[in-house]
């Protein structure tokens, strides 16, 4: 079980983790576009981060909430001009900002704590794995719609290439039912 005081710590330091968030970004060369927003537009940017990742650890991965969360992101990014592969990257660099959270302050000197950190640091992975898919279909779901609305190009040649069921609607699901979400979006169009 993990330890509530993480969970308090993520919801309340949420701004000092993005804080850190933005120092990682910083360094980071090939994060072109994250690069240029000014240092405050990241911290806010990212701060949302941290205490749905509390929620997550605290009630457990709901998809729907998390799916939410991410695809709105995406499409966000989208409508902002980042690249896929950079807000992919970036948000990695969530993970590695609460890890070292965890090894280097939280679990430090602390049998106990040091088990809740594998354990968390398990479920954080889970949590930008499962958040990582879902960005990226907000993001394909977004450059599918714009292609199509703004650019004229065809529903037949956009199914060519987008081959993924991308459309997420929240709550539609319940959580059991997301392995099968592909054959349920298809087949919800009968």
């Amino acid at each position: 079980m993990i330890e509530r005081i993480l969970i308090d710590t993520l919801n309340l330091r949420a701004r000092d983790f993005a804080s850190r968030w933005k120092d990682l970004i910083r360094k980071e060369v090939q994060l072109k576009h994250y690069n240029a927003m000014t240092d405050e537009a990241l911290i806010e940017a990212d701060k949302l981060f941290y205490p749905m990742l509390a929620r997550t650890l605290d009630r457990g991965l709901d998809r729907s909430i998390v799916g939410d969360f991410f695809v709105k992101m995406g499409k966000e990014r989208m409508r902002q001009g980042f690249p896929v592969s950079e807000v992919i990257y970036a948000t990695s660099l969530v993970q590695k900002v609460i890890n070292e959270y965890l090894l280097n302050e939280f679990a430090m000197d602390n049998p106990m704590r040091m088990y809740q950190s594998i354990e968390a640091i398990n479920k954080i992975s889970n949590f930008i794995l499962l958040g990582s898919f879902y960005l990226t279909k907000g993001f394909l779901e977004e450059t599918y719609t714009h292609m199509n609305q703004h650019d004229q190009v065809s529903e037949e040649l956009l199914k060519k290439y987008f081959k993924d069921d991308f459309f997420f609607k929240k709550g539609g699901l319940q959580a059991k039912m997301f392995s099968v979400l592909s054959y349920l979006y298809r087949y919800a169009q009968v």
